[in-house]
C-alpha cells in the first residue's frame, strides 16, 4: 500500500505541471491585463508608465518565459507577489483563507456522508415507500436548484424575515468582546448557511448514487445466501450490503473534492466569507495572476490528493481489494 501511495504522489507532478500549463494558458486569453485595470481610469497614466508596469509584472516577456519563471519561484515555494494594491506575497494571502476555506468544505462534506448515505439506504431497502418517495422529491429540487438562488433564499427567510441566522461574514462586529461560548453560538450561527448551501447539492446526488447500488447489491446471489442462513435483516444490509454499495460512492466523493472548492467561489462571494473562494473571485476581476495561479495551484493539489483517499479508501471499504 506504502509503494503505492508512493508511485501515486509522483505521479502526480507531471499531471500538476499539465494543470498549471493549461491554466496559466487559458487565463492569458481572458480579455484585459492588470496593468489595463490599473492605468484606464486614471487619466494621468501615459502609455510610458503602462509599459513600465509590464516590465514590472514582466508581462513584457513571451508566455514561455513567463511561465517558466513562475514556475522557478513555485520550485523554491514562492507562489510570488500579489497584483493588488497590497502588494502582499500570495502565499501569505491564501494562507489566511484556505482555513476558511476547508473548514466550511469539510463541515459541508460530513454532512454529505452522514446525512446521504443512511437516507440512500433506508430509501433502497424500504424501496417504493413513502419515505422513499419523499426523498426522490428532494433529490429532484436538489439537483433543480441552483445554489446562489437557494443562498438568497435562505438569507431573506431565516436572516430578514425570521432573523434567526446572520447572512454574511463569519463573526458579529462585537465578537471580541464575547465569552469563549458566545463566540462559538456566533461562529456557528454564521456557518449554518453557508454549509448548509456547499452541503444541499451534493447531499441530493450521494444520496441517489447510494439507493442505486444498494439495490443492485441486495439483490445479488451472495445477499440472498446470508439471509439464507438465518442471519438478521440488519447485519445483511448493514455489514454484507452496505461495504459493496460503498465502492461506487467513495468515488462520487473523491470527485466531489473539486467540486465543493469551486462552489466555495459562489456560497463565499454571496456570504461575504473571507475565504479563497472570495479571493479567488477579486483576484479573477482585478487580472491579478499570481493569486490566481496560486489558488489554482492548491485547488489542484487538494483535488489530486481526494482521489488518492478514494482510491485507498477502497482497500478499507472492502477487503477483496489489495492494491499491489
Amino acid at each position: 500500500m506504502l509503494k503505492y501511495i508512493i508511485k501515486r504522489l509522483i505521479f502526480m507532478i507531471p499531471l500538476l505541471l499539465g494543470i498549471t500549463v493549461i491554466c496559466f494558458g487559458v487565463m492569458r486569453l481572458a480579455p484585459g491585463s492588470p496593468t489595463d485595470l490599473q492605468t484606464q481610469m486614471n487619466p494621468k497614466a501615459s502609455v510610458e508608465m503602462q509599459e513600465r508596469l509590464k516590465a514590472l509584472y514582466e508581462l513584457d516577456k513571451p508566455l514561455h518565459i513567463q511561465y517558466w519563471s513562475w514556475l522557478k519561484k513555485i520550485s523554491r515555494g514562492d507562489l510570488g507577489t500579489s497584483f493588488a494594491s497590497d502588494h502582499r506575497p500570495v502565499a501569505d494571502k491564501i494562507l489566511e483563507r484556505l482555513p476558511i476555506t476547508i473548514s466550511i468544505n469539510f463541515l459541508s462534506l460530513l454532512i454529505i456522508i452522514f446525512v446521504a448515505i443512511p437516507i440512500g439506504v433506508l430509501s433502497a431497502v424500504h424501496q417504493d415507500s413513502l419515505f422513499d418517495k419523499i426523498t426522490a422529491v428532494f433529490v429532484f429540487i436538489g439537483f433543480a436548484v441552483p445554489t446562489f438562488w437557494l443562498a438568497l433564499l435562505l438569507m431573506i427567510f431565516f436572516g430578514i424575515h425570521l432573523g434567526w441566522l446572520p447572512i454574511s461574514g463569519l463573526r458579529s462586529l462585537n465578537y471580541e468582546y464575547l465569552s469563549a461560548w458566545a463566540q462559538f453560538v456566533d461562529l456557528a450561527k454564521h456557518l449554518v448557511l453557508p454549509v448548509l448551501v456547499s452541503a444541499f447539492g451534493g447531499l441530493a446526488g450521494l444520496s441517489r448514487y447510494m439507493r442505486a447500488n444498494m439495490l443492485e447489491v441486495i439483490r445479488q446471489d451472495y445477499i440472498m445466501t446470508a439471509r439464507a442462513k438465518g442471519l438478521s435483516e440488519r447485519v445483511v444490509i448493514y455489514i454484507h450490503a452496505l461495504r459493496n454499495a460503498l465502492l461506487p460512492v467513495i468515488t462520487i466523493l473523491g470527485l466531489s473534492v473539486p467540486g465543493l472548492i469551486g462552489g466555495s467561489v459562489i456560497f463565499e462571494t454571496i456570504f461575504a466569507i473571507p475565504g479563497m473562494g472570495q479571493l479567488f473571485y477579486m483576484a479573477v476581476m482585478a487580472r491579478d495572476y499570481p493569486t490566481v495561479m496560486g489558488i489554482l495551484l492548491i485547488g489542484a493539489i487538494l483535488t489530486l490528493l481526494g482521489n488518492l483517499i478514494a482510491d485507498v479508501s477502497y482497500a478499507v471499504a472492502d477487503p477483496r481489494i489489495r492494491i499491489s
